[in-house]
């Protein structure tokens, strides 16, 4: 009986930790630098070779990076900065955010 309880509760919990999935998670850089769609796409080239990269959105508008990152996966502030910085750009600021790739577009969207 002990044994029953136990093994529904282990599975309740593991329904419930499948259900509770890491949120979306994004990096915002504010680059200085991007000037042409040549520049976005080595950046987006790049950034994306990067194993804890899921997607890569460049904006050269607002001279922003943004990095969607895998499930688990997290990229550090100094290995992101020394790749932009080692391309040319320079990084003015990198921000972490608990939202998709869709939000930051739709919020640079928005912005007038």
């Amino acid at each position: 009986m002990i044994h029953r309880l136990i093994a529904a509760l282990f599975a309740a919990l593991m329904s419930l930790s499948a259900l509770a999935q890491d949120p979306p998670r994004t990096i915002e850089m504010r680059v200085d630098g991007l000037v042409c769609a040549f520049c976005a796409q080595g950046i987006s080239k790049k950034l994306g070779k990067l194993e804890a990269t899921e997607e890569v959105l460049v904006s050269l508008e607002n001279g922003l990076v943004a990095i969607a990152l895998k499930a688990g996966q997290d990229l550090s502030d100094e290995s992101l900065s020394r790749s932009l910085t080692d391309a040319g750009y320079t990084v003015k600021a990198i921000e972490r955010k608990a939202e998709s790739l869709d939000a930051v577009r739709a919020r640079l969207k928005a912005k007038p």
